[in-house]
């Protein structure tokens, strides 16, 4: 489960922010925390189980790995009418959530096919690098801003298919998973 919800109001977009996150200590021997920021909010249903279950599973293992949480923070979708104006607004209110000296990823269609070994040794070296946080930015209907997709450290995509960003969370966190089975060895991944 998600520990807190709290809301926060950015002044340069006039968005509301949801965040979702779990309480969580932060120790010495665990610098890395990862944090997704999505924009739209996943509703009660089959996909916010699953995106649960697998943020769940992460919890259980990754403490062990050297990461120190995971963090979901749901941005609002603009209401603004065209494309450009949308995505300025989002990218605004995805930038205000990120902490100072982030490694980002963007979810994006254009970004690396990756395979979940590499995503793993990707997640594994940052931790190993103590990088304090790894951001995936998960854009809305419209995608992520050019601006934010420039200041990513990696962008990654699932395929050419164009997939809804509740299903792209879901995948993401899937993968998060993945990796820290990876990264412990844990026979969950078969490659």
């Amino acid at each position: 489960m998600f520990g807190f919800l709290s809301q926060g109001i950015f002044a340069a977009t006039g968005l509301s922010v949801w965040v979702q996150s779990e309480t969580c200590l932060a120790g010495k021997n665990a610098p890395m925390r990862l944090v997704v920021i999505s924009i739209g909010r996943l509703k009660q249903g089959p996909e916010r189980e699953l995106a649960e279950r697998y943020r769940g599973r992460f919890d259980d293992i990754g403490r062990k790995l050297g990461f120190r949480g995971l963090e979901i923070h749901e941005i609002p979708e603009s209401r603004a009418r065209d494309p450009a104006t949308r995505m300025a607004e989002e990218a605004a209110a995805i930038l205000v959530a990120i902490p100072d000296k982030s490694a980002l990823v963007a979810l994006d269609e254009r970004g690396d096919n990756l395979d979940s070994s590499a995503f793993a040794r990707h997640l594994g070296r940052w931790r190993d690098d103590q990088v304090a946080t790894t951001v995936f930015a998960i854009g809305g209907a419209d995608g992520l801003s050019p601006e934010l997709r420039r200041k990513a450290k990696l962008a990654i995509a699932f395929g050419p298919a164009t997939w809804p960003h509740q299903m792209v969370r879901v995948m993401l966190l899937e993968q998060i998973y993945r990796a820290a089975t990876i990264l412990s060895g844990h026979p969950y991944h078969r490659a």
